[in-house]
């Protein structure tokens, strides 16, 4: 399915119509690359705690970030003021910052494939037709029925927020790209508590478009069930048997993973830095079950959160084959990436705002699809833990991680029998994958809620089919090593 519409005809806008004339003007003045982009952001943010507004904000901003490339090497600078002068300044400022490194060893030329067009992501319901009273209503119920979900439900919050972004992207190397997207996450928590022991459940979802496309995977009923639940259910669940075991890993942790522990090892730059990836292109690093993407516009009935229709400098995203049936084949360029490792541009080039500089970031990272059931996987493990549920983790360039698992079951001649208590994994990623054993026969991205932080803010998803592998578990007698 197509999350996206492609206009030709591009809205002659005045800021626009200003970066375009200063570009023109700047043909024979600057002698090197020239990036403009302007960027406005509208947000919204709901917050309530036990059915009371903690806090409420709405905001707009805008401004026009201005990037220069001369001699090899970049400047860059922002305004918040996007009339003539102050671009032009900007700009003044982004050439002398680029002619202050002129005498760095290392310098580098761009590979680009620049896009002209308006792009738009779809809507079936444009979260700027929604009325303010429906979202925040919305909120107030959530809580609500969270506090009636169980007796021993002691506390909820709930949030909502929004941000609906518009670009112009306009450079010397010919990309003139109007940007209109979209995305949102709804996330709740709850304490249950009994006697002296407390538990948490959530449960939270994100995507990228309009009202309904937020709630595709997962209704706000839903979510209060299953955070409720989980909450009440690990109030007398049992500790997690410590120690290397078989586990049946969900979705949102498969997402983590390779967003996490996987994607950041293979974003160029942290390659050229020393990650683990370095020099493996071509060597097998998984089970040849695995096949893993980085994808700006997933082919899904669900947008997710990280759908990236242009890049911030301008160019066509791709779609990239990171590992295809255990084999590493390439990693995520920007245009100075992907030159100097004289391979394609992927497009995987990101700001936050309109003052960030464009780095190397992940969008949609998932492993797809394989051929079992999850009824399947279940039934053929003798015995293990379904692991449900990201509580969030670190990994490093190592693909060395630790998580969180927040709902953890345990599986009992091929059943799900018990909850047990929140438990950490831990490992190496990559040699986790190449123990995966069996792979479920569908995809979900589902941790759209959240941002990547890599130096700067971006939304992200992430996903995959549920997988069987085997991991180190953190819990009782744990002294095994992976």
């Amino acid at each position: 399915m197509e999350w996206w519409n492609v206009g030709l005809m591009l809205p002659n806008t005045p800021t626009r119509k200003l970066m375009r004339e200063i570009l023109k003007e700047l043909v024979n003045s600057v002698p090197g690359v020239v990036q403009l982009r302007f960027h406005e952001r509208k947000t919204l943010r709901i917050f309530m705690e036990n059915s009371v507004v903690k806090s409420l904000s709405s905001n707009t901003y805008s401004g026009v970030g201005a990037r220069v490339l001369v001699n090899g090497v970049f400047g860059f600078a922002s305004t918040a003021i996007t009339n003539k002068e102050a671009v032009y300044n900007a700009i003044k400022d982004a050439y002398k910052a680029a002619k202050t490194g002129e005498g760095l060893k290392q310098k580098f030329e761009l590979e680009n494939n620049p896009l002209q067009g308006e792009f738009s992501v779809k809507e079936t319901r444009p979260l700027s037709s929604v009325p303010f009273d429906e979202k925040f209503n919305l909120v107030k119920s959530v809580s609500e029925k969270l506090k009636k979900a169980s007796e021993k439900i002691s506390n909820n919050k709930v949030i909502y927020s929004e941000y609906i972004d518009k670009k112009n992207i306009v450079t010397n190397y010919g990309a003139d790209a109007v940007l209109n997207d979209s995305k949102s996450m709804f996330y709740t928590i709850v304490a249950a508590a009994d006697g002296n022991i407390m538990e948490t459940g959530s449960a939270a979802c994100g995507a990228t478009g309009g009202w309904e496309e937020l709630f595709r995977n997962y209704s706000p009923d839903q979510m209060v069930e299953s955070a409720a639940k989980q909450a009440v259910n690990k109030l007398n669940a049992e500790t997690v048997e410590g120690g290397i075991q078989t586990v049946i890993i969900d979705p949102s942790l498969v997402g983590l993973l390779a967003h996490e522990a996987i994607g950041h090892t293979v974003e160029a730059d942290l390659v050229d830095a020393g990650a683990v990836t370095k020099g493996k292109v071509g060597q097998k690093v998984s089970s040849e079950l695995v096949t893993l993407v980085d994808d700006p516009f997933p082919d899904f009935d669900y947008a997710g959160a990280g759908v990236l229709l242009v890049d911030d400098e301008g160019n066509k995203p791709e779609k990239v084959e990171v590992i295809k049936n255990g084999i590493l084949k390439g990693y995520l360029h920007n245009s100075e990436s992907a030159k100097k490792f004289s391979v394609k541009n992927t497009g995987n080039a990101r700001a936050y705002t309109y003052s960030d500089e464009p780095l190397i970031r992940m969008r949609n990272t998932y492993i797809e699809a394989g051929d079992k059931s999850v009824e399947e996987i279940v039934n053929s493990t003798k015995e293990g833990v379904y692991l449900k549920g990201s509580g969030g983790g670190q990994a490093d360039s190592n693909a060395e991680f630790m998580f969180t698992v927040s709902e953890p079951w345990k599986i009992e001649n091929g059943k799900v029998t018990r909850p047990l208590k929140e438990v950490t994994i831990s490992g190496q990623a990559f040699d986790v994958l190449k123990s995966v054993d069996m792979v479920g026969n569908k995809v979900l991205l589902d941790m759209g809620y959240g941002h990547c932080g890599k130096m700067q803010a971006a939304r992200v998803d992430g996903g995959g089919p549920v997988l069987r592998c085997n991991v180190k578990l953190g819990g009782k007698n744990c002294n095994q090593n992976l």
